[in-house]
């Protein structure tokens, strides 16, 4: 089973793979680490990653990158229509509102959601992952922005699910780097002992994210996250950019805006500018050739004008930190480390201002760029049942807080709650109860909008279906389940309907408290156990009432509670009834729970039919990719075989082709490669085979007769050394040699006619191979002659190396009984002897190898 993280940017992409020298991050074909986040579309195939990116100048139009932050928004988005302006191909509406990707493939124009874009570049991170596992992939882990939203999330779980991939958690950034951080240190705190708090710092290409960990022995907990999600390294390459044309539409009268590839050079450029003054501070020249117009351009900066020229990008740092700082109540000294990640830290004003924010020297003991991917291949690690993991307990962090509203039962008035606070716990589950005499409407959104970066606060609506009044007309209790889970993403995850069943010999301790809870509308309950024992424990009816009490982890309610909605506090009840004297025995309640069907409307979802339908688009693109790779390589055989052989026909070859036929087979090789690059530029598979199997319908005579000239010395040369060794013996065997006087006469005589037979073979075939030329066919072939080497060792080698008989002498039984005690004595200090264990003792071996399997 194979395990996989992989780390899904904005800008590029790392796999990591856990194998069982621990966790490895994998190269694409390019030999690369680094996968760029590129879709390129072709009249025959898609072109994805490196590929891609090569393509990104010269077929702008039909090359999508920076898709990432589409997943999940509508069209008119208003982050969608900005960023639409700075992109080089076509954004347009789909049917359900998404963001749709308008371009020519197969020399059609089709439209793309932003799922099947990403599910095209996980397709292929799928391949180079499986490249190098030499096994497929299904389960795998993928990183997701810790500000991302419920839709956000969901659409890229769409997205892998189109490509066939078992996501097992979508796993925040911060929280996998944090994981990568704390699994391999051993100095960690004892669980009882104060905890190590670790802040990480992760400015990307697009979105700058950070977080504050607590750390000890064999878990991790995430106190709190901050974020800025537009500010990152395309915003400096930005500034840059906008520098750069200003001078060029000054200095040459060219304005780079107006032209889609002279702009997109001019990005490359300025990223890799921005790269060079992070390292040097003299000034770095910038130079274009033919970048407009046919006219060079150049320009030049250095460190400290950069600077300067993105001051008001620097001073936007401090915010995100300082709103980490308020919401984990921590002071600066609080702060153990501080370790940064993502490729624009390496910006020495970037790296300046966090190490001046905390008042100490950030940390780069993590590779910046790998991180993220080698904490989800843990994770996944973890999760998989393949691999055995040192136990690491990861508690996340719910990026917003998340507020329920509902319907009571006068019109006019909605209870809402915030059921789970910012920051809280996950992933995580509670149990609500309510009182209905029907089905009732859940609505579920984001209690504080303008701190999530999306326009839409509205999570989903949930309606619990199949809710009735009880036998006698009261309310019937119904226990909801809301969660937010691994992904996390909030759900109301299961509902059901208490039913009480009278008997008198039922021992229900919750009774009571069911009785006096009659008039309430909504009960919370929390757990702070974790989600697997949750959900065994929700289940039971009396666990919900005794047990539901707050945890130190639950939100307080957004408003005071009214009357209806008013909780009890349990523990003031039971101090009451312990004043009070006992109670004649009533009839005790038993109780049954009745699940009741859910419809969820989420603010986005793909129904099952459009996500049936990409997933099998993606199954043709695969398809079509794969044949055009066949047909590729097809034809690139046929290109290598015509300059291959026709460099050997002037070389190696050259003697073993006469004239006649070398004049003729240079004239076809001359005639394919021509029609290579004109009429056969495009042709289908088969056609290219059958071009190379005429073509090695001659190549292939000469190509033998080299091999054999070089094969048949040796094997000749071979063939009477062991004639000759052979012989010898026979000779020896003739002349009373002690040696071989124990083999029967019969047997000797067999390898003497073999001998001789095999003899005469090789001087017949010797010498009709000394009439043919180079340039003809070999008289006799290497396979012949490994053929009559095989047979002569059949026949001779058992008779010759037979072992002569033993003889046994009874008067030598008494020395070598004592010769074979004293051997026994010597083995008793051997380090292979087997003595120690005969006295219950371990050999050290052995204790070595059980070490090794404890391990």
């Amino acid at each position: 089973m194979a395990v996989v993280g992989f780390d899904l940017g904005f800008q590029s992409c790392y796999i990591a793979v856990a194998r069982a020298g621990g966790i490895e991050t994998v190269a694409n074909e390019f030999s690369d680490r680094c996968t760029p986040s590129v879709v390129s579309f072709g009249s025959k195939n898609r072109a994805i990653g490196v590929a891609a990116k090569n393509q990104q100048i010269t077929h702008a139009h039909n090359t999508v990158s920076n898709f990432k932050r589409f997943h999940g928004r509508a069209f008119n988005d208003p982050f969608v229509q900005k960023e639409k302006e700075k992109l080089s191909y076509d954004l347009v509406p789909m049917k359900n509102g998404g963001v749709g990707v308008k371009v020519m493939y197969m020399d059609e124009e089709h439209i793309f959601s932003v799922e099947q874009i990403s599910a095209m570049l996980l397709t292929k991170l799928k391949e180079t992952a499986e490249s190098n596992l030499k096994k497929p992939v299904t389960d795998c882990v993928i990183s997701v922005p810790s500000f991302f939203t419920d839709a956000e999330r969901r659409s890229l779980l769409d997205a892998a699910q189109i490509v066939g991939l078992n996501c097992l958690r979508l796993m925040n950034d911060m929280t996998a780097v944090a994981l990568n951080y704390g699994i391999y240190k051993q100095d960690l705190p004892a669980p009882e002992e104060k905890p190590r708090i670790v802040v990480f710092v992760d400015m990307g290409h697009s979105a700058f994210q950070v977080s504050a960990c607590a750390f000890n022995k064999s878990k991790l907990k995430v106190l709190g996250t901050a974020f800025d999600p537009f500010l990152g390294g395309r915003n400096f390459d930005g500034k840059l950019v906008d520098y750069f044309c200003a001078e060029i539409k000054s200095k040459y009268k060219l304005d780079p805006k107006t032209k889609v590839r002279a702009l997109l050079r001019l990005y490359q450029e300025c990223e890799k500018l921005k790269k060079l003054m992070s390292s040097n501070s003299t000034d770095i020249p910038l130079n274009i050739e033919c970048f407009m117009n046919d006219t060079d351009v150049s320009g030049k900066m250095n460190r400290s004008q950069f600077e300067e020229l993105c001051a008001d990008l620097l001073q936007r740092i401090e915010m995100p930190l300082l709103s980490l700082m308020e919401q984990t109540q921590l002071k600066v000294e609080d702060v153990n480390a501080v370790e940064i990640v993502g490729g624009a830290t390496r910006i020495p004003a970037v790296k300046e201002r966090i190490a001046k924010f905390f008042g100490k020297d950030v940390s780069t003991t993590l590779n910046a760029d790998e991180a993220i991917a080698r904490g989800c291949a843990l994770q996944c690690a973890i999760l998989s049942p393949a691999f055995k993991v040192r136990e690491f307990s990861v508690t996340d962090a719910t990026p917003f807080p998340i507020s329920l509203l509902w319907n009571t039962e006068a019109e006019d008035t909605e209870g809402v709650h915030e059921v789970f606070s910012r920051n809280h716990a996950a992933p995580f589950s509670k149990v609500l109860t309510f009182y209905r005499k029907g089905p009732f409407e859940l609505e579920a959104f984001y209690s504080d909008p303008n701190g999530v970066p999306y326009p839409e606060s509205k999570i989903g609506r949930y309606v619990i279906q199949n809710v009735a009044a009880q036998k006698d007309g009261e309310k019937s209790k119904v226990k909801v389940k809301v969660r937010v889970n691994t992904h996390g993403i909030f759900s109301v995850s299961t509902a059901s309907m208490v039913e009480p069943v009278k008997s008198e010999e039922c021992e229900d301790v919750s009774v009571e408290t069911e009785v006096e809870a009659q008039d309430q509308r909504s009960i919370e309950n929390f757990s702070d156990k974790n989600i697997q024992q949750e959900n065994s424990e929700a289940g039971t009816q009396s666990q919900v009432q005794t047990d539901g009490q707050q945890t130190s982890q639950s939100p307080p309610s957004s408003e005071p509670p009214s009357e209806e909605n008013k909780i009890p506090d349990v523990k003031k009840t039971n101090e009451k009834k312990g004043d009070q004297p006992p109670e004649a025995k009533k009839p005790k309640i038993k109780v049954k729970n009745v699940e009741l069907p859910i419809e969820a409307n989420l603010v986005w979802q793909l129904g099952k039919d459009l996500l049936n339908m990409y997933i099998e688009t993606e199954g043709k693109m695969i398809m079509q990719d794969k044949l055009e790779k066949e047909r590729n390589d097809a034809k690139n055989a046929v290109e290598e075989y015509v300059y291959e052989f026709r460099d050997k026909l002037s070389g190696p070859y050259e003697k073993f082709v006469c004239e006649k036929d070398l004049q003729g087979f240079s004239a076809l090789l001359a005639e394919t490669e021509g029609w290579l690059y004109e009429e056969g530029e495009d042709e289908a598979k088969q056609v290219y085979v059958e071009k190379l199997e005429n073509l090695k319908k001659l190549g292939t005579p000469i190509e033998m007769r080299f091999q054999e000239a070089e094969e048949r010395p040796k094997l000749l040369q071979e063939l009477g050394h062991r004639l000759q060794y052979y012989a010898t013996i026979a000779g020896e065997f003739r002349n009373k040699d002690e040696k071989y006087i124990h083999i029967d006469e019969m047997e000797m005589m067999k390898v003497e006619k073999c001998v001789s037979e095999v003899v005469e073979w090789m001087n017949n075939a010797v010498s009709a191979q000394a009439k043919k030329s180079l340039d003809q066919d070999p008289a006799v072939h290497s396979s012949e002659i490994k053929a009559k080497l095989q047979e002569l060792n059949n026949v001779c080698e058992p008779v010759v190396t037979q072992p002569k008989p033993k003889v046994d002498s009874p008067k030598e039984e008494n020395p070598l009984s004592e010769q074979s005690d004293y051997k026994t004595e010597d083995m008793g200090d051997d380090k292979n002897s087997e003595m120690p264990q005969q006295n219950g003792e371990c050999h050290p071996s052995d204790q070595n190898t059980i070490n090794m399997d404890l391990d």
